[in-house]
């Protein structure tokens, strides 16, 4: 499995030269911003890049860190660190926003090992997101006609009880689907947590089978309720 170049964050401040053990946006010393730092959003809170993290301690660091690195703080610096708390600032946002969320944060660590996921790869190469699953192949066949046939009814205004219930029935099918792939996405998170470097390319690669997995049933779910104006 090709891994991504590390980015190397600075490991102490340029001001007072006191290590950054904690995030490399700030001092924990002297409190001056870093300029130009940078980190991948693991680094930013001083973590290692691991998918069961402690969300409640994620948010605590970055509300403490928004504090302390809040452009506010720095209106009689140097313009030099202004500009650094806006872009530290800007980073910490989207570091946060990320790994605050369980699937942003697996894609986005599998970006970092090396591997194409999330929509910006979707539908190249005949992509999971547009090829049904081969266990799933009959399943959406069926849907796909039932979709068109509702359509096609809503167009001319004729109500059919009938495959109303199979479309509610089916998306009750796929969203079934959809939090058991949730569950083995933890699952296998937890593998690529405990494991060594060969497990861990093995859970890289499940899990990115396991996204592509998800991104198709979530497009169902939603083709359905959009038919079905949910």
């Amino acid at each position: 499995m090709p891994t991504a170049p590390s980015i190397s964050a600075p490991a102490t401040c340029w001001a007072c030269s006191a290590a950054l053990t904690s995030s490399p946006l700030l001092c924990p010393a002297c409190g001056k911003v870093q300029l130009a730092a940078s980190a991948d959003y693991f680094q930013v809170f001083g973590l290692e890049r691991l998918l069961g993290l402690d969300t409640t301690r994620l948010e605590k660091e970055f509300h403490r860190l928004s504090r302390r690195l809040h452009p506010d703080r720095f209106a009689r610096a140097t313009q030099q660190e202004q500009q650094g708390s806006l872009a530290a600032t800007a980073l910490l946002n989207d570091a946060y926003r990320t790994l605050r969320d369980p699937i942003q944060r697996v894609e986005y660590l599998l970006k970092l090992e090396g591997l194409k996921v999330g929509e910006e790869n979707a539908g190249k190469n005949k992509s999971a997101d547009r090829q049904p699953p081969a266990d799933l192949l009959e399943e959406v066949f069926d849907l796909n006609m039932q979709l068109e046939e509702m359509r096609m009814n809503k167009k001319i205004g004729e109500d059919d009880p009938a495959l109303l219930a199979d479309l509610t029935s089916a998306r009750a099918r796929f969203e079934s689907l959809l939090a058991a792939v949730d569950n083995d996405l933890a699952t296998t998170g937890a593998a690529w947590d405990a494991g060594n470097s060969a497990a861990r390319e093995s859970a890289a690669q499940s899990l990115a089978a396991l996204l592509d997995r998800r991104r198709y049933l979530r497009n169902l779910v939603r083709d359905v309720n959009e038919v079905l104006g949910a």
